[in-house]
Formats: structure tokens, C-alpha cells, sequence
């Protein structure tokens, strides 16, 4: 008989310039909570999904309030996850408003998304706004994992110069800011998310096994093998299949990464070593949302942030027969041809989106999923785009933070109702407590289970 073992949640499998760390366990000991000498329960986590351009509201919002609600053309994908939903309509940024600074809705949409903040107009280096929901969180509980937060996206980013009638580009290519004058700039090239996830504690080290793997084409895993074998023999076999599927996904993933690699080596034989970024852009966001599943499956971080682009982005999307801009869609006129195109984006997005979702849902843990245990908000700063406004804002979430949210249900506040009431509540259920958070003017009602 196998004799039992308990492992500390912390646990990773160790080799030369490789850590990797371990989903839950059966066999795992409670985290300690880091100011009571009390066992964690399972962990809270709450993640940021960013579009940009508002959407086409009328696709977007259900017609019927409570329970009983069905799914717009756009959130149509979501079908699977209509039990794990909350559909909030009526909540505003009015800091994304000119109020007095003129031009520059898309900057502000951004910058204020998650801070509820003014920003400062400008184009040079005095910029400034507010602290974000996700930083404040981070401040208060990032120090129990690896990385306090997680900062992803998939368009590049500037942090300089003018972006949007005078605002910095720094306002259109971050929603997450540590400071009020400190965005955190997020990582686009799944490569280098790979590596940070995965890496040893060495830089120096880090550098020379990644050079060595990519030389002989090994596996990040491969690296492990002895210590990932070791531990292998001493888990319950439910354990052992766990910690399988877990590695497998792992391999899977690198393995997607470097064959974009080859494919952009081949393309482009005179160019630098490309940095493993795809050119289709469905599949980029895919690893992307696959390498946050993992983060938040070790533990590895709590908090993240995801920009599926820049605001004002004009990105073509020509891989679902759309070949005009997203941005000069947004501006429809009212037309119907450039409404439904606009609403086909929206729906890509949300498509990527519901992705995620599946592969939140399809990892256990405790007594649940990795999506049960979460608050995963999905939006924009601006609610329609042809009009630039950002009130009844286009927001849900995904995951009901353990049963602690009241999900499956579209509910409607009153008109400018500020949405940093919703992040107030959203810090509570993490158990971080502020008293105030931007333009706030309450904790959210009508959440709880």
C-alpha cells in the first residue's frame, strides 16, 4: 500500500534554470494565510478582459432582466456558461467623459476602464490618472504568489508620444496602472510569458538553458523529468493523472510556441530570431488565454489583466471575412452592413473569450473548477462606438468566486451608476478593503448569492 504523502502547495519540479510549479493536489496541505495563523480555503482570483471600440450594444444586451434571460447574438458562444454569468447593464465611467479635456474618448476609455480616473491630457511624460483594481489588489495579496499580477495583451504598445488627440499612447496601451503615473506594460509575445512562468531563479542561468533548449529542441520539461518521476511515485494515482494532464498541457503549449517560431523563421530566413508571436491573430490570443489558464492553475498569480487590443485599434479582421477596420466599423453611421460586420468582431472576441472560459471550467479544483473559483469581468470603456459614450458600459463576469455570486442572471442599474462600485465589491469578495476606489460612490448591490 502506497503510504501517503503531504506536499506543500509551493511545491515546484526543479532543473537547470527551470521551475515549474504544480497544480492543486489531493495531497496538498491548505496555503497559509499570511496574516492568520488559519488555513487558506481555495484560492480567489479575478482577472480583466479588455476590448476596445465599445460594441454594438443592440446585439449585445438581453431584452429580459433576472434569471430568465436570453443570450444576444453576441454573447451567443456563451450558451455553455449562461449559469456562470452576470450580464450588468446601466454601469458608467464618467471619467472617460471629455469633461472639459475635449477629443480623446478611445485614451481615456482605456486609461479610466480600470481606475475610474481622469487622466491627466497630455502627450509628454507628465502623465497621471488613478491607481487600477487590479494593482490595488496586487499591492494587498500579490505577495502570496509568484507574481503579484499578470499583465497580457496582444498588441504592442507604446509608452510615449500621442496616440489619441493628445493624449499619451501610454493612456491607449495599458489598463493597468501600478502608480498614477506607473502603467504596467503588458507582455504580447507568448514566448516570453512561457519563459517567465517556467523559468529558474537565476537570470544568467535562465539565459544559457533556454539558448541550450532551442539548440538540442528540448522541452522545458525535459529539464524536470528526474524530479517530475521522483514525485510521480509517491502520489495517488488520482494525483498521478492530475499532474499528467497538467504536464501534458504544458508540453502542449511550448509546442504551439515554437512551431509559430519555426513558421516565422521560415518565412523570414534574413530577419533576427523572431519572438514566437503568431500572425494569426485568433491563435495569438489563444496561447495567450491558455498561458493565463496556467498561471492561474499553479498559482502561480491571482490577478490579471488582458488588452485583446489597444484602444482605437483599427485592426483589420480579414480571418473572419472582415477586411475593414475595427475602428472605422465602430463609426457605422447606423449603417446596416457596417453594423453587422462590427457585430461579427464583437462576437470573435467574445468567441476567444468563451475559450478561455472552457478551459477555466475543465480544470478541478477543490470542490469545483478553476472558473468556479473566479470573477472574470469582460468589457470596454466605451459603450457604443459611433456615439463614444460611456455609460451603460457593455460589462459581465464570468465565475462566481466560489458560489458567492449570485450568477445566471442580467441585471440593470440605474443610469450612471459608477462601475468602480462594482470593483469595490469585487476587492471585498478578494478580501482586500479600501474605502474608496476612483469616482466609487457605494459597494455594487445585488451580487451576492
Amino acid at each position: 500500500m502506497k503510504r501517503r504523502i503531504t506536499l506543500d502547495r509551493r511545491t515546484m519540479l526543479r532543473g537547470v534554470g527551470t521551475a515549474i510549479a504544480l497544480p492543486m493536489l489531493e495531497t496538498m496541505t491548505p496555503l497559509r494565510a499570511v496574516a492568520e495563523d488559519v488555513p487558506e480555503e481555495v484560492p480567489r482570483r479575478m482577472a480583466f478582459f479588455f476590448v476596445p471600440n465599445g460594441v454594438h450594444m443592440p446585439h449585445w444586451t438581453p431584452k429580459q432582466e433576472g434569471a430568465d434571460f436570453e443570450l444576444p447574438p453576441i454573447l451567443a458562444s456563451l450558451t455553455d456558461f449562461q449559469q456562470d454569468l452576470l450580464v450588468l447593464s446601466g454601469l458608467t465611467q464618467d471619467k472617460a467623459r471629455p469633461n472639459g479635456d475635449g477629443p480623446g474618448d478611445h485614451a481615456r476609455a482605456a486609461s479610466v476602464f480600470l481606475t475610474g480616473c481622469q487622466p491627466h491630457k497630455t502627450d509628454g511624460a507628465d502623465i497621471r490618472i488613478g491607481v487600477s483594481v487590479d494593482q490595488i489588489a496586487a499591492q494587498q495579496i500579490g505577495q502570496r504568489t509568484k507574481f503579484p499580477s499578470l499583465e497580457l495583451g496582444c498588441d504592442r504598445g507604446a509608452q510615449s508620444g500621442n496616440c489619441d488627440s493628445g493624449y499619451s499612447c501610454a493612456y491607449s496601451s495599458n489598463i493597468s496602472w501600478r502608480t498614477p503615473n506607473t502603467p504596467m506594460a503588458k507582455e504580447i509575445d507568448p514566448r516570453l510569458v512561457f519563459e517567465r512562468l517556467f523559468a529558474g531563479s537565476r537570470k544568467t542561468e535562465v539565459a544559457a538553458v533556454r539558448d541550450q533548449r532551442r539548440r538540442f529542441q528540448k522541452s522545458v520539461l525535459d529539464f524536470v523529468l528526474d524530479d517530475a518521476s521522483r514525485l510521480r511515485k509517491k502520489l495517488a494515482k488520482g494525483d498521478q493523472r492530475k499532474m499528467d494532464e497538467y504536464l501534458t498541457s504544458v508540453r502542449e503549449i511550448e509546442t504551439r510556441i515554437s512551431r509559430v517560431e519555426v513558421g516565422l523563421t521560415n518565412d523570414q530566413p534574413n530577419l533576427a530570431a523572431p519572438v514566437g508571436i503568431p500572425k494569426n491573430y485568433g491563435a495569438h490570443i489563444r496561447l495567450m488565454l491558455d498561458l493565463l489558464v496556467l498561471s492561474f492553475q499553479t498559482d502561480l498569480t491571482r490577478i490579471s489583466t488582458f488588452m485583446f487590443a489597444n484602444a482605437g485599434s483599427n485592426r483589420s479582421y480579414k480571418l473572419i471575412d472582415v477586411p475593414e477596420g475595427h475602428h472605422d466599423l465602430s463609426h457605422h453611421g447606423n449603417n446596416e452592413e457596417k453594423q453587422a460586420k462590427l457585430s461579427s468582431i464583437n462576437r470573435f472576441h467574445m468567441e476567444q473569450f468563451s475559450y478561455f472560459l472552457g478551459r477555466m471550467q475543465s480544470v478541478a479544483e477543490g470542490e469545483g473548477t478553476l472558473l468556479d473559483n473566479s470573477m472574470l469581468l469582460y468589457g470596454s470603456g466605451i459603450g457604443d462606438g459611433n456615439r463614444h459614450n460611456h455609460n451603460d458600459l457593455p460589462i459581465l463576469i464570468a465565475g462566481s468566486d466560489g458560489g458567492r455570486l449570485s450568477t445566471g442572471r442580467h441585471v440593470r442599474y440605474p443610469t450612471n451608476t459608477p462601475l468602480n462600485n462594482l470593483y469595490l465589491s469585487l476587492l471585498d469578495r478578494m478580501k482586500v478593503n479600501i474605502e474608496s476606489l476612483g469616482d466609487s460612490t457605494a459597494r455594487l448591490a445585488g451580487l451576492e448569492a
